[in-house]
């Protein structure tokens, strides 16, 4: 049997440039509302916020902020002599999509720092960088209004303009409000979500996700797990509740993250997108390479529990249950992984106690659970029963260990390869510059032989019970790692030739593998599977060489169809998915001659996936 997980996962560890900015649709880049360090009370702590018409804006800690979350208050000031409209705007996430048929949900939060006698009110917009006016509305406030107040608006754009050099803006009438000052906090800008979900998905973005039909999501990391620091690690109670209760923190790709994007967040992405949660808890590791001692790990292991318990825990006998069940969802969500850690073999000796001291805690504690390690390169005590593997390569790696499961120890442990990618053509410099092999977007060469991979992973899929591509997405304005997934903008999705390869085989999965002549070309590997409720045979074929290749096949059943369907994306070693050529590599489906023996030819630098019906 095949498993159901296999090669169709997805991984949130790396989302670039931010969760905010990509799965979110907080199209407002919120800096200013949030937790800064103090370091960053500077001209830096304004990114993506500029005054309008002289007015001032500055970043401060409020002597009374919105929460003890959220310290931070935009500062706005009218100068005195003001006429027109004066205030500020927001630039968004690298652009806004301005659409006409979307009604935005904004909100925000004020108050006048002290009394006044100002009477008057803010307009909010979304405005073209030359001040074109698409939507707009006007809310009365009060200078009498010195308690934080939220408000909450709908702008319906009465056009939708080509370009998402849009700004959110919001200003008062300078000569009504000359010497005043006010306070904001808490920004948002939302267009409608994937499924409606309140502080949910970016439609585009999920649509295409949930389009490659994976069947599980890891998160919530990877390296955003980790933090850079124990202090600043990814925290499972930080993230959940009322928005201006969630601090957000430095992320470990060198940006903020709000934490909109939350452990609440994303269980409901996996219910909306049908796939199961493997989930990762902290383990007292952080990236500064700093292990925590054993005597102090137990608060730790009862933030793991309780995170745990958040999940699946019953609201009668657990608090974190109860909060979510406080939060809208009283029934447990599904869930059967737990991941411990994240790359353990980064610090090898202390997972050893790390290891026995979490596992041994959480096993007890939730027997019916399954627990991977992360870590292989020590002996464990208890044994672990699941192992993730990670690795990024050339193309021609992926190719030459696409055996590498065929000669593992059948001895009752299972493996996920959590995170895997083609990210150079140089064997010598992997993890180089663009300038030196790096790739930017997948391309044929890379997603071919990751195909090859793949094919040695359904093969094994007896012992590999899931695996998923990594990075996932990454916003092509502002990025610290390449390649990924799928790339976006402020208006736009790219799917790239890996996401293309990873959508054929979670398609044409099969719920039986059948043994074949093992591939002996180091360029040409395949997979022979059957969905045994259609009778149907698909066979999955990568080649990775420069040339193509004649292929005759032979199969053993009573009746074949005579003629069958074969899927094909192929192109140069170099085609690939960019902004600039979005379309250049897309699968492409053709009638071919099937029977009991038929021959094929695989194109070179190709992933192909054809199915016949047999009896």
């Amino acid at each position: 049997m095949l498993s159901n997980l296999l090669s169709c996962g997805i991984l949130a560890s790396a989302i670039f440039a931010s969760c905010g900015a990509a799965v979110t649709t907080v199209t407002v880049n919120g800096t200013a509302a949030h937790s800064i360090p103090p370091l960053l009370y500077t001209i830096d702590a304004l990114f993506g916020w500029a005054p309008i018409n002289g007015a001032s804006i500055n970043v401060i800690a409020d002597p009374i902020p919105l929460s003890d979350a959220l310290p931070n208050s935009l500062e706005l000031t009218i100068p005195s002599g003001s006429s027109g409209q004066v205030g500020f705007g927001n630039v968004g996430y690298w652009g806004i999509n301005v659409n006409a048929s979307w009604t935005y949900n904004a909100s925000f939060y004020y108050k006048f720092p002290s009394r006044s006698d100002f009477s008057g009110k803010l307009t909010v917009m979304l405005q073209s960088s030359i001040g074109a006016v698409y939507a707009n509305t006007s809310v009365p406030v009060s200078g009498s209004t010195t308690t934080w107040t939220q408000v909450v608006v709908h702008l319906t754009p009465a056009s939708s303009p080509v370009s998402t050099t849009n700004i959110f803006t919001v200003t008062v009438d300078g000569a009504n409000a000359t010497g005043e000052t006010i306070n904001f906090a808490m920004f948002s800008l939302f267009p409608p979500t994937f499924k409606g979900r309140t502080n949910g998905l970016r439609m585009d973005i999920a649509q295409t996700l949930y389009d490659m039909k994976s069947s599980f999501f890891r998160f919530p990391g990877g390296n955003n797990l980790e933090g850079q620091s124990v202090s600043s690690r990814w925290q499972w109670n930080a993230t959940v509740g009322n928005l201006i209760d969630r601090p957000g923190r430095m992320g470990d790709w060198g940006y903020v993250n709000t934490d909109g994007l939350g452990l609440l967040e994303y269980m409901y992405l996996c219910e909306d997108m049908e796939m199961e949660p493997i989930m990762a808890v902290w383990a007292g590791y952080s990236l500064d390479r700093a292990s925590l001692p054993e005597n102090d790990l137990a608060p730790y292991i009862q933030q793991a529990i309780d995170q745990i318990n958040f999940v699946i825990g019953d609201p009668a006998t657990s608090q974190p249950a109860a909060l979510r069940a406080s939060l809208g969802h009283p029934e447990p969500f599904y869930l059967q992984y737990i991941e411990i850690g994240n790359e353990d073999f980064f610090a090898s000796e202390s997972y050893i106690y790390r290891w026995r001291d979490f596992a041994g805690n959480l096993t007890a504690t939730f027997p019916q659970l399954k627990f991977i390690a992360t870590s292989s390169n020590v002996t464990l005590d208890p044994i672990p029963k699941q192992y993730d593997n990670h690795v990024y390569q050339t193309p021609d790696w992926f190719a030459e260990n696409a055996f590498y499961y065929d000669s593992v120890e059948r001895d009752g442990t299972y493996y996920f390869e959590g995170e895997y990618a083609v990210v150079s053509t140089n064997a010598s410099d992997v993890f180089g510059t663009s300038t030196n092999g790096r790739l930017i977007y997948p391309n044929m060469q890379g997603s071919s032989g990751e195909a090859a991979f793949m094919t040695g992973l359904e093969r094994n899929s007896d012992i590999v019970f899931a695996a998923s591509y990594a990075p996932l997405l990454m916003n092509i304005a502002n990025y610290q790692w390449s390649p990924n997934l799928i790339s976006f903008d402020a208006a736009h999705v790219y799917p790239s030739t890996s996401f293309y390869t990873q959508q054929l085989f979670s398609l044409n999965r099969g719920t039986e593998y059948f043994p074949s002549t093992l591939p002996q070309n180091g360029a040409l590997h395949w997979s022979v599977t059957r969905d045994a409720p259609t009778n149907t045979v698909i066979i999955k074929i990568a080649n990775a060489g420069t040339t193509a290749e004649e292929m005759l096949f032979e199969l053993p059943f009573r009746s074949v169809q005579g003629t069958g369907t074969a899927t094909v994306l192929s192109g140069s070693a170099t085609a690939s998915n960019s902004p600039e050529a979005p379309n250049a590599v897309k699968p492409v489906t053709s009638q071919i001659k099937t029977g009991k023996s038929f021959s094929y030819t695989a194109p070179a630098y190709s992933v192909n996936v054809l199915r016949v019906e047999v009896k």
